[in-house]
């Protein structure tokens, strides 16, 4: 394992002083959840693996994009070797050990596993055989897979031959790639989730063209492939949740009883709270609520858009069939759900004199200020403040909003600038601060009824953080890029393994 003993022992031995004090209630640790509560940490292939362009694997739209389009990336750079987990997942495996981690949520690559992003273009077997391992190496670790199906890497071959998601053809090609995932790993994956936030790729990917694939309107930026960013965003979230629906009636009724399995999907959504106490504040959060959550946990639970939503984007929103509604509601054994920060909603008073598209058609403007003062502690990440008081605010909404579904936070983190050396990064005390308040906000949603499952930080490693590239650390562990990708866990690994302590 690339972490030197010593180093590792120092840490351990860091001074209880030295974190700030209100993280230190000993009281508080596994023991103040359910036995069955499952902890675990969150990656992404693109994120992830490197390897890029070896062992069979085809090009995703990732790969497109951070080549042709380098300037989107803070410092241009890639995911082409990333942290390099497809060589050291083993290592990584010993790490998960180490810290006592129940479980590991990650992706399987679509085009590492079908190159040309349809069963008829050929089966990469180097592809499966890699998931088949990092599977097996979890599971002999006691270490559960929780699997992403999709996490916004589509093959490039899909978005050259019809534009992926931007076609309802994309459906079927999705549906070959989720079975040929459940015929090769169901037998040992029992968490499935089918796509990993919806609303960021329909929005970053097709509004702001801050994500791949990158279309956007003229109006926006001239450094992306031309897109209409009023209609484009709800064609693509429609045409996934089409896709998610087919994948978990396949699921459901070929592969569940056999392998005994879930299936769900990962919904992200800040905590909304009103600028003022003025009825059109009041408002605006409700829609902002309905226009980056409602627009996916709405359908599934009640077969449908928020109205909100129909009556601002009217005929730009697709409209579900009677028989696509039936199969969308209810489409899920669990939702995961990603928070990271809250946001104040301030209403925004019509749409005279603003363009058009799926950002600006909720009427809000979002903001983490008022009065010069932040509403959460701010963060390395300047667009996130810590609120733990918004997760479980938010957790509490879902329970009375949509019928308290069975909750996994799939991704729950905070951001280091990267601009520190590896002893300072290390020392991350505001992060260990962040998970123990965050943790505390989940145990008080639950004394409150809502059904809540399990807790994954976000992110295992510092990784490619997207449009930041390598700017941005969000791992537990530190990976230090100036010096062979070495692993180092931080204070907050070492947290979760005093936590976690059985």
């Amino acid at each position: 394992m690339a972490m030197q003993v010593t180093f590792l022992v120092a840490l351990l031995l860091l001074p209880i002083h030295l974190l700030n004090a209100r993280t230190v209630i000993t009281s508080f640790n596994r023991s103040s959840f359910p036995d069955d509560f499952v902890f675990g940490a969150s990656s992404a292939a693109y994120q992830y693996e490197g390897a890029a362009f070896e062992g069979g694997k085809g090009p995703s739209i990732w790969d497109t994009f951070t080549h042709k389009y380098p300037g989107k990336i803070l410092n241009g750079s890639n995911g082409d070797v990333a942290e390099d987990f497809y060589h050291r997942y083993k290592d990584d495996v010993k790490l998960m050990k180490f810290i006592g981690l129940d479980a590991f949520r990650f992706s399987i690559s679509w085009p590492r596993i079908l190159p040309r992003g349809k069963l008829s273009g050929g089966v990469n077997k180097e592809g499966v055989a890699f998931y088949n391992n990092l599977i097996n190496e979890l599971i002999s670790n006691g270490i559960k897979p929780f699997v992403t199906i999709f996490h916004w890497d589509v093959p490039q071959a899909l978005e050259d031959e019809y534009h992926s998601f931007l076609s309802p053809l994309i459906v079927d090609d999705y549906l070959d790639f989720v079975e040929l995932c459940f015929k090769e790993f169901g037998d040992r994956v029992k968490h499935w989730i089918t796509m990993n936030e919806p609303y960021i790729f329909s929005n970053g990917g097709y509004d702001g063209g801050t994500l791949a694939p990158g279309r956007c309107s003229a109006w926006l930026n001239n450094d992306c492939p031309a897109g209409n960013s009023a209609t484009e965003p709800y064609i693509v979230g429609h045409h996934m949740l089409l896709c998610h629906a087919a994948a978990v009636k396949l699921y459901r009724e070929k592969y569940q009883a056999s392998q005994k399995g879930e299936i769900g999907i990962t919904l992200v959504s800040h905590w909304i709270v009103p600028y003022s106490s003025s009825k059109l504040d009041i408002l605006a959060t409700q829609r902002a609520l309905d226009f980056m959550y409602g627009w996916f946990i709405h359908p599934l639970i009640y077969g449908d858009y928020p109205a909100s939503m129909h009556k601002l984007v009217k005929n730009r929103l697709p409209k579900f069939t009677p028989e696509q509604s039936k199969i969308i509601k209810g489409s899920f054994d669990f939702l995961g759900l990603n928070y990271y920060t809250e946001k104040y909603a301030i209403n925004i008073a019509s749409q005279n004199n603003i363009n058009v598209s799926s950002s600006t058609d909720p009427l809000v403007n979002l903001t983490s200020e008022r009065n010069g003062k932040f509403l959460g502690d701010p963060t390395g990440d300047s667009f996130f403040c810590a609120y733990p008081k918004g997760l479980r605010d938010l957790l509490e909404y879902t329970k009375k909003k949509y019928n308290n579904p069975t909750i996994y936070i799939t991704e729950n983190g905070i951001g280091d600038a990267n601009n520190s050396t590896r002893i300072k990064s290390i020392k991350d005390f505001q992060r260990v601060d962040f998970y123990h308040r965050h943790l505390l906000a989940v145990q008080e949603a639950m004394k409150l009824g809502v059904n809540v499952k399990g807790f994954f930080a976000w992110s295992f490693l510092d990784d490619f953080e997207w449009s930041f590239g390598y700017t941005l650390r969000f791992g537990i562990c530190y990976v230090d890029y100036e010096d062979g990708l070495k692993r180092y866990p931080k204070s907050s690994a070492l947290w979760f393994k005093k936590f976690l302590r059985k």
